[in-house]
């Protein structure tokens, strides 16, 4: 027992070293864009691949993020490394609420109804949240 403790903060520590510094924060549900670095050749170039968050998995170097999109009438789904270096950086387009951790069931979903509500950024005024004022409608 004592042994797999050991061996178990060795691989953090050596794992520790090949982690991003800063990861984009981002959750389920959220739609993103990925830019990709790909190497054709001598050349680097950028690809963006944007789609919706359904799933994450792993901790560590091992976590692992799904996004899906819709091409052409197919869905199609990519699976990146967090911390890879390939991954440039995730920008988040909208934040979608769900209540979900696996966002699966958008697989049979067509059309419309794989669209997910956004999540209201409510308005701050000077550090504060500010609050409406429900208005009396008279009659």
């Amino acid at each position: 027992m004592k042994g797999s403790i050991m061996s178990q903060q060795i691989m953090e520590k050596v794992e520790a070293s090949s982690l991003k510094p800063e990861v984009d924060a981002f959750t389920i549900g959220d739609t993103v864009d990925v830019h990709t670095r790909i190497l054709e050749g001598e050349k680097e170039r950028i690809q963006v691949f944007n789609g919706v968050v359904i799933a994450r998995s792993g901790t560590g170097t091992r976590e692992m993020f799904t996004v899906r999109r819709i091409v052409a009438g197919e869905g199609v789904e990519r699976k990146f490394p967090l911390h890879s270096p390939k991954i440039a950086k995730v920008v988040v387009k909208r934040s979608g609420v769900v209540r979900r951790a696996k966002l699966y069931y958008l697989r049979d979903r067509v059309g419309k109804a794989t669209r997910l509500r956004e999540k209201r950024q409510e308005a701050t005024v000077d550090g504060k949240k500010s609050q409406r004022k429900k208005s009396a409608v008279k009659t």
